[in-house]
């Protein structure tokens, strides 16, 4: 049977980003929807790659014979401790919306310098292979936390999520120009890597 790729994800938005990056590998790419599994994760790791590799771990025990790929992700806003950071999808409740979410930290930063605005998104991502193998990369994009939300291209915390060198948030550019700076999309560029090395060993 063919190897194919997992992705620890039910959001449809990341699926696209994953399926746009990951294309070239020539492995089948699904989510973990798609590939039928339907489970709660506790995510209780005390990192962003503790918390990736939990995911994939979770759904490897399951789906033995593909490679499972996890990422967790997050915003850290160095004004505020490096927060809502590994609570990111947590932060103001799981269920509320972004529009809320981000206007809350917008709230918190109210009259605060751009100077003093510095962020960035991280993100981790973790694949566990068939042989019980497991690897994490991490990467990161500096940014600062912008006056107002704009943009709606992205999803999350994209909108308020300012680029000073693009002269915009996340959320106003296109896809290709967000994956190819964003932290997911180097975090999967560099598993990619990793994966082209493990398809040639036919793991």
């Amino acid at each position: 049977m063919k190897k194919r790729i997992v992705f620890a994800t039910g959001n449809e938005n990341k699926m696209k980003e994953i399926r746009m990056i990951l294309q070239d590998l020539g492995l089948e790419i699904v989510s973990m929807k798609e590939a039928g599994v339907d489970i709660d994760i506790v995510e209780d790791g005390a990192t962003f790659e503790e918390n990736a590799e939990i995911k994939a771990r979770a759904v490897a025990r399951i789906l033995t014979r593909d490679i499972v790929l996890a990422d967790d992700s997050g915003l850290e806003i160095d004004y505020l401790d490096k927060a809502p950071g590994i609570y990111s999808a947590r932060f103001a409740g799981e269920d509320t919306s972004y529009d809320i979410k981000n206007r809350i930290l917008l709230d918190r930063l109210e009259g605060v310098k751009d100077g003093d605005r510095t962020a960035r998104f991280v993100c981790a991502v973790a694949a566990v292979f068939p042989d019980g193998t497991a690897s994490t990369v991490r990467k990161s994009i500096e940014g600062r936390i912008a006056h107002d939300a704009a943009g709606n291209n992205g999803f999350g915390y994209d909108p308020i999520f300012y680029v000073p060198q693009y002269g915009c948030t996340t959320a106003e550019m296109t896809p290709e120009q967000k994956n190819e700076l964003s932290h997911r999309g180097k975090a999967l560029r560099a598993m990619k890597e990793i994966l082209k090395g493990k398809v040639r060993e036919g793991q």
